[in-house]
């Protein structure tokens, strides 16, 4: 069904309930459940193994492969937008990246050490499904809403994705301890790793199953009609990013605070995408069952303290300034990365991640707000921010593989947190040399 007219309500919240259904990939399977499964899959052993030739830790591991996963990504992305745009048939593919990442996520039911390969190739698959349909759900925005409805449907979409995968978090939580409670049978540990497996299958079904609303009311894409699906427009997408390359020489603002941000982001989504690992492998829990239950408390406190870090961070930007804020912020940031090197107690870990909720939901919405701001306003600015998720993903491919080689090579991710910090005050470096106005 396609007969909507654009800036049409029922269109726009369509639109905004993908993020309802895609937003349980990110907290279940890259922040909270999998993480603690993939840990207490090594429990029983070493923290190493034997794979693609090579004897590695198993959190460096999976450092290097979200690493390879985010590489492919920056690679495809402009690819995908230029295609998508010419061919008019941006459901299509937005559908075939959805169902790759929720059978991905399905297919981690069946992720053990005897077979890791196959578990990897879910992972792998599963984060290039999520983000891959990111690219054509975004596009999707200046297709369906007017310029001004832009920014309040896109914040509805965050809610949305952010209650849903609450909601289903606290649904697994709950089956992994209480599992006798949902009929899940064996020893508490044999149990409590059941559930997780069934968890994986639960998001890949929420996945599916709740896209269908948007998918059932957004249009086809409209096609380009000026020609053929050539070689130039294959590769539209690079063409832009190298022109955005080009006119930063001319914006020393823009590209000081691109930097900045590089830098910033790069450390910042690390640790996001690293936190439960560490806090598996190196807080002591009294036992598995607390480990498990603990840490799922604190992403569960990251992302609610993470809505009031968003909202304080907005006010104070309001009041100094962006930049002053986001200094201030990655300041904040060097200092936890320092003081993450001292903890151990799981009471530790807690203060740890609400500090983290507070800096992590203020800096992502304030750096691409400051980000737009510093636009000039003339220019294409979907190339723009195409040259930012770019530059946000090769960011997180740096840091993943940075953090990955400190944690094989010395044995504890300790270091490698605190590595992290360098880049911190190296961003904080940076931004102060953007020009106040």
């Amino acid at each position: 069904m396609n007969s909507l007219q654009k800036g049409d309500k029922k269109l726009l919240n369509a639109w905004a309930f993908y993020d309802w259904a895609n937003s349980v990939y990110t907290l279940t399977i890259a922040s909270a459940v999998f993480p603690i499964f993939y840990e207490a899959l090594f429990s029983e052993r070493e923290h190493y193994i034997d794979v693609f030739g090579f004897h590695l830790k198993n959190s460096a591991l999976i450092s290097f492969v979200t690493a390879a996963a985010f590489l492919v990504v920056s690679f495809i992305s402009p690819l995908l937008s230029g295609i998508a745009d010419y061919v008019g048939n941006k459901k299509s593919f937005m559908k075939f990246f959805c169902y790759v990442g929720a059978l991905s996520c399905m297919g981690l039911y069946w992720f053990d050490l005897e077979n890791i390969y196959v578990g990897l190739a879910f992972y792998f698959l599963g984060l290039l499904g999520y983000w891959g349909s990111l690219v054509f759900y975004n596009s999707y925005l200046p297709d369906i809403a007017f310029e001004e409805q832009q920014d309040q449907i896109s914040a509805k979409g965050y809610s949305l994705g952010y209650i849903g995968s609450v909601i289903l978090l606290i649904i697994n939580l709950a089956m992994i301890m209480k599992p006798k409670l949902f009929g899940i049978s064996g020893t508490d540990g044999e149990a409590a790793m059941k559930a997780m497996r069934y968890s994986f299958i639960m998001v890949g079904v929420w996945w599916i199953l709740f896209s269908q609303y948007t998918y059932y009311y957004l249009p086809k894409g409209s096609k380009d009609t000026s020609g053929k699906l050539t070689k130039s427009v294959v590769f539209n997408g690079f063409k832009e990013l190298k022109k955005v390359w080009a006119m930063l020489n001319d914006n020393i603002p823009l590209k000081r605070y691109l930097s900045g941000f590089f830098v910033s982001s790069m450390a910042v989504q690390t640790v996001m995408l690293v936190a439960t690992y560490f806090g598996a492998q190196e807080i002591q829990w009294s036992s598995k069952e607390e480990s498990t239950i603990g840490l799922i408390i604190c992403i569960l406190i990251i992302q609610l303290v993470a809505v009031i870090g968003a909202i304080l961070t907005s006010k104070s930007s309001s009041k100094f300034g962006n930049i002053p804020t986001l200094i201030g912020i990655n300041i904040i940031w060097a200092i936890f990365c320092a003081l993450a090197f001292f903890i151990t107690l799981p009471i530790h870990f807690y203060i740890m991640a609400t500090i983290a909720g507070f800096v992590m939901g203020g800096i992502q919405s304030l750096s691409r707000s400051t980000y737009s701001k510093l636009l000039p306003e003339t220019q294409d600015t979907a190339s723009f921010f195409s040259f930012y998720d770019v530059a946000e993903k090769i960011g997180i491919v740096i840091g993943m593989l940075i953090y990955g080689a400190i944690d094989q090579i010395t044995g504890s991710p300790r270091y490698a947190i605190v590595f992290l910090a360098i880049f911190f005050v190296i961003a904080v470096f940076l931004l102060r040399k953007v020009p106040r106005k």
